[in-house]
């Protein structure tokens, strides 16, 4: 599945709806909260927790061929992303065989 961005100002309005229900689970006092469905993040948890960012990402210049461009443009916005996901794809594949 792949990520959509979405900038905050572009989603839409709350519904006077969605508004209402939000004002009513902020006015829940924390010690009625049902928290029995949450595992505890104990010790034990932090120990094998582990620290991840996303690989940083270098402007280059890169020629290619015009129908695999036309390609990845045709579709739609994001192209670069999805390019840079098909190498990263074959980069994992031929790390595994090594």
């Amino acid at each position: 599945m792949a990520l959509k961005r979405v900038k905050i100002e572009d989603l839409p309005p709350l519904t006077p709806e969605q508004r209402a229900e939000l004002a009513r689970l902020a006015a829940i006092p924390d010690d009625e909260i049902d928290f029995s469905d949450i595992p505890e993040l104990d010790e034990a948890w932090f120990a094998e927790a582990v620290v991840w960012s996303p690989p940083s990402k270098k402007q280059i210049t890169l020629r290619l061929d015009d129908d695999i461009i036309a390609f990845f443009k045709e579709s739609g916005k994001g192209y670069q992303t999805r390019m840079n996901a098909v190498l990263r794809a074959f980069v994992d594949a031929k790390k595994k065989r090594a």
